[in-house]
């Protein structure tokens, strides 16, 4: 894990957070999209080198979805960028982690992404990314 990628927040109403962390940081989203397969729409912003990413629910069984009726809107997750997220995976399940999808799936931001159970990590959905390189 070389560094926190960026931080994901649930959100209710994504053009609600939109205005509010634009406000907040005194920018626009640099990209918005949707990512289909796992149900949901984001928007990401920058501040200095980090990101926030919010997430919104587009299907009432999502995991976005399950997450805001269980917790709340709120931190969702913390993603690390990783080299080699194959490794990584092989290398944190070595260390007894439980990681939810073992083979890397297409995320937003052109990421590989999988995420480790937060059963295994105090709490908190932690989120490996690996840039894709096109």
């Amino acid at each position: 894990m070389r560094k926190i990628e960026h931080i994901g927040i649930a959100v209710k109403d994504l053009e609600v957070s939109n205005v509010i962390f634009e406000k907040l940081f005194g920018a626009p989203a640099y990209k918005q999209e949707e990512v289909a397969s796992e149900g949901v729409k984001t928007s990401f912003f920058r501040n200095g080198p980090n990101k926030i990413e919010l997430l919104e629910a587009t299907t009432p069984d999502s995991p976005i979805a399950k997450f805001i009726e269980k917790k709340g809107e709120g931190i969702h997750h913390i993603a690390f960028d990783v080299e080699d997220i194959v490794s990584e995976i092989a290398r944190l399940k070595s260390e007894g982690f439980t990681v939810l999808n073992e083979t890397p799936k297409r995320g937003a931001d052109n990421k590989l992404v999988a995420f480790l159970h937060p059963k295994g990590t105090n709490g908190v959905l932690v989120e490996l990314c690996q840039e894709i390189l096109e």
